[in-house]
């Protein structure tokens, strides 16, 4: 009776969760319709339609961002607007010309209930979008605009469609541990799939990553969220997450071979100094600024598989546990 009476609750969560996720994109496919429309209106009756939409800054990198005085990044507040006309010239038309095509098929995704990548999207009309990069910046217009998340338009990475699917996540883990080469971080950072498991676990995430500016930065996205999803930021980022390494004097601290170490290209120093400029990293987390820089100043950088030349098992059974337990993480 016990187990027949949890399969009925369980049972009426998961109709009253389908049916939320139905209005909800019952709502939003209402209003996208009645954009369309008016568009339409405007232009047969000879109008330029204009759309204004918020502009959102996480942060910013500039010369001044260890200055005293705050800036004006944030997570929930617009730190300006752009108003995009369809039939003046320029960038901005072009903006919402791409924005309401784009629009179209997100349109056709909800009335069907069917889901497809940003890729996919692109597929559909190379010629006019030119580059995946436009049809990101659309997908982004139009979150902005309806005050949605990518993953509300059916447009999502392939893991998880929608987090609101998955239940009863129970786990006997002691932490969450992020293991991030760049296939793995551009599917998760960009999700709230990790987010979720943090606070439906209550458990400490730490982060290892390679000794090097692209690894960083990859760290970074996760606990400031990226200023490309500035307006999701707030929403996606795990700001609570623990930098365990891999750490440039990791190299000496292991004595590990000088065969590993890499000197750092000048793309590398480019891609570094204009981390150092975020003000994030002066306001919120000096420590990982103090890192990057010396980094940056030996001009070196190293794999977290360069650990495997202490031995193969090294990584999983000395580094990690033993950085865990002492707390040697920032």
């Amino acid at each position: 009776m016990a187990g027949r009476e949890k399969r009925r609750r369980v049972a009426a969560l998961d109709g009253e969760e389908r049916r939320r996720r139905q209005e909800e994109a019952a709502t939003l496919l209402h209003r996208i319709r009645g954009l369309v429309r008016w568009v339409v209106a405007e232009v047969a009756a000879g109008r330029s339609p204009t759309v204004a939409l918020h502009r959102y800054q996480n942060y910013c990198s500039s010369a001044s961002a260890a200055a005293a005085s705050p800036c004006a990044c944030s997570y929930d507040v617009p730190v300006g607007t752009d108003v995009l006309s369809l039939l003046h010239r320029g960038s901005h038309a072009s903006r919402l010309n791409v924005l309401l095509r784009v629009l179209l098929v997100v349109q056709q995704l909800l009335q069907q209930n069917k889901h497809c990548s940003k890729r996919d999207i692109y597929y559909m009309y190379p010629s006019i979008f030119q580059e995946q990069a436009v049809v990101d910046r659309a997908i982004n217009d139009i979150c902005v605009l309806f005050k949605c998340s990518r993953h509300n338009l059916n447009v999502a990475f392939s893991i998880p469609v929608s987090i609101e699917a998955i239940k009863d996540v129970v786990s006997v883990a002691d932490y969450i541990l992020i293991v991030e080469k760049e296939t793995v971080f551009q599917r998760l950072a960009n999700d709230k799939f990790l987010r979720y498991l943090v606070e439906q676990l209550h458990l400490p995430v730490y982060c290892l990553v390679d000794a090097d500016p692209y690894g960083f930065d990859i760290l970074a996205t996760y606990k400031f969220g990226s200023l490309q999803l500035a307006y999701d930021a707030n929403f996606l980022r795990v700001p609570d997450i623990r930098w365990l390494g891999v750490f440039t004097s990791d190299f000496e601290d292991y004595r590990l071979p000088d065969c590993c170490l890499l000197h750092l290209s000048s793309e590398d120093r480019r891609k570094a100094e204009g981390i150092l400029s975020r003000c994030y990293l002066h306001r919120e987390a000096p420590q990982w600024r103090l890192e990057l820089e010396a980094m940056l100043q030996k001009g070196v950088k190293f794999e977290i598989e360069a650990l495997s030349a202490c031995s193969i098992s090294f990584l999983s059974e000395e580094y990690i546990p033993k950085k865990i337990k002492q707390g040697r993480h920032i």
